[in-house]
């Protein structure tokens, strides 16, 4: 399957290298504005084809799909052109800017009936997909509580500075894999409030605490605290781990530092550690992220291969999009958002 990379900035690299790891896809084209930053990663990776023209592009390539991972204000315009070329698209989180964005990229690839998905790649995390396994298995009951907490002090902007620049950062960037981990390990909100911090000297906020209530598939409601920050100094810095704690009704689930996964009941507490697959591509400072963009590619991938719907259909991922501009909601007026 040939696909086309749109934008070559710090995440194409990887994204690259994740698609690489998998069998029977091949990268001919790639895209970005300032053409050299293209020309370099296509010299570095072989790829055969570079422009600085997307709507080019779509015109002279025979592409299986797309991958958007440019910046989030021109992923609506991109969408948009592979609809009209109908080629399925893969988009980076977080979709839109905003939320109505966000519903016209679908509708529009709806309407062209063209797949769409996002590559929500933290679900696809090793520890959290074990997190998953045990909350699902039962073991530790019906879940009634919860927090999950992505908190550090990693200097993120140093080699991403364009976010130091948005006007809504912690909850569109973290938040996104946040908000949709929660609904991954527990299923869909029914209501959320939000408070938000400015810290660091940026232009957005960088520390967010969500609570929302939230009912899985099958199980009891449950009280679920999302905690994201870029501005906490913690005795362990946890970057780029997430934290858990998990309370059911016979036991609990705590997931921790270097991947240890505790869980306790009745019989005592059994850890097991649940370290991701180390690819020498990757940045040993975000392994653990990286590490996860291959299961996620490869989920996809079977999907776009009719051989499994991926969990990332944009329409699904469209429900977190909708806990994060409700997150932005509440904390700006003050009070609790309905869903």
């Amino acid at each position: 399957m040939k696909f086309a990379i749109l934008g070559t900035g710090f995440w194409a690299r990887f994204q690259l290298c994740g698609w690489r790891e998998l069998e029977g896809v091949e990268c001919v084209a790639l895209y970005n504005r300032t053409r050299a930053k293209a020309e370099k990663l296509a010299a570095e990776f072989g790829v055969p084809r570079v422009y600085d023209d997307a709507q080019t592009l779509f015109e002279r390539e025979k592409l299986d799909f797309v991958d958007i991972i440019s910046d989030v204000d021109t992923h609506a315009p991109f969408v948009a052109m592979a609809a009209r070329a109908g080629v399925p698209v893969i988009c980076q989180k977080p979709m839109a800017p905003t939320l109505e964005t966000a519903r016209e990229m679908v509708r529009l690839c709806d309407e062209a009936n063209v797949p769409f998905w996002i590559h929500e790649n933290w679900r696809f995390q090793t520890p959290l997909r074990a997190l998953h396994a045990t909350i699902q298995s039962g073991e530790i009951g019906e879940v009634f509580r919860a927090k999950l907490g992505f908190v550090t002090s990693f200097p993120v902007f140093d080699n991403q500075p364009f976010l130091a620049q948005i006007e809504q950062f912690i909850l569109t960037d973290i938040g996104s894999h946040v908000l949709d981990t929660a609904r991954f390990l527990f299923g869909e909100a029914q209501f959320l409030t939000c408070q938000t911090h400015k810290i660091n000297k940026i232009r957005g906020e960088d520390v967010a605490t969500v609570m929302l209530q939230m009912t899985p598939s099958n199980g009891r409601s449950a009280t679920v605290i999302c905690e994201m920050s870029y501005a906490s100094r913690t005795h362990e810095e946890r970057f780029p781990q997430t934290f858990a704690f998990v309370e059911g009704t016979r036991g609990s689930a705590r997931l921790t530092t270097d991947y240890w996964l505790h869980v306790t009941t009745e019989n005592g507490t059994l850890s097991r550690r649940h370290a991701p697959p180390r690819h020498a591509w990757a940045d040993p400072e975000y392994d653990v992220v990286h590490a996860s963009i291959v299961p996620c590619n490869a989920d996809i991938l079977a999907d776009l291969r009719g051989q499994k719907r991926s969990e990332n259909r944009a329409s699904e991922n469209l429900k977190t999009v909708e806990l994060v501009f409700g997150a932005y909601n509440a904390a700006r007026e003050n009070r609790v958002v309905s869903l």
